[in-house]
């Protein structure tokens, strides 16, 4: 399909502090959902819409994870970024970006479950002619996530630090990125991708957002953790 999009990043190196008590001594997105590492569900929906070559952004006891990447995917569908220190989101996305072979690639947490419709997102992202398209996830009665408020054209208007509100937008931590575009910036080697990026670069009118109302879940928090021992299943599981 012209301008499909078959390869993501995934941002697979949190230490997951908060899931301690639950999770001890293991990356985030490596914690056991129904006997399966999380990040097995994440991997199997972008299969499902189409993504064939993946990217992981490794720090944490990376050794852990690539014991396991290779159960559920092919070599040849595959490659690591490793931090040799940590380099915040953003730093990990730039690195992973010099794999890429693709204009444009998916961006996704591997601590956090958004089931969206990638070759929508791409399709918004490509008329758009954006440098960065952002998933939201439409939430009501929050105060764990900051919300964002869009233009008429979808262009980002602003985003909100985590306070409570009613119902609003919030960032869904799935991307499509314009890999040029964003290495073009020249930002230092450690950064954050949400503060250093988005937040101070929205305002030049190339970064969109596009509302998607598909499943949700992260993990971040034991509540969210445990509630994702209830509602996710793999298929043949």
């Amino acid at each position: 399909m012209p301008g499909s999009i078959t390869e993501a990043i995934i941002l697979a190196g949190g230490l997951g502090t908060r899931l301690r008590s639950a999770v001890p001594d293991l990356p985030k997105c490596m914690a056991p959902v129904n006997g399966v590492p999380f990040i097995a569900y994440v991997v199997n929906h972008f299969q499902a819409q189409g993504i064939r070559h993946f990217i992981f952004a490794l720090g944490y006891k990376s050794e852990s994870f690539e014991s396991f990447l290779h159960t559920i995917l092919p070599a040849g569908n595959y490659e690591l970024s490793i931090e040799n220190e940590p380099l915040g989101t953003g730093g990990a996305i730039q690195l992973a970006c010099s794999k890429t072979r693709e204009p444009d690639v998916i961006v996704a947490n591997g601590d956090t479950l958004f089931r969206i419709q990638v070759q929508g997102l791409t399709a918004f992202h490509i008329q758009k002619n954006a440098q960065c398209t952002l998933a939201l996830k439409p939430m009501k009665a929050s105060i764990r996530y900051g919300a964002v408020k869009l233009n008429e054209d979808h262009s980002v208007e602003s985003f909100t630090e985590k306070q409570y509100f009613a119902e609003g937008l919030i960032n869904g931590g799935v991307y499509v990125l314009n890999v040029a575009a964003f290495l073009n910036k020249k930002l230092p080697g450690k950064f954050s991708f949400e503060k250093d990026y988005l937040e101070r670069f929205y305002k030049e009118g190339k970064i969109f957002g596009m509302a998607a109302n598909g499943y949700f879940i992260d993990i971040g928090i034991p509540e969210d953790y445990e509630r994702a021992q209830i509602e996710l299943t793999l298929p043949g599981n």
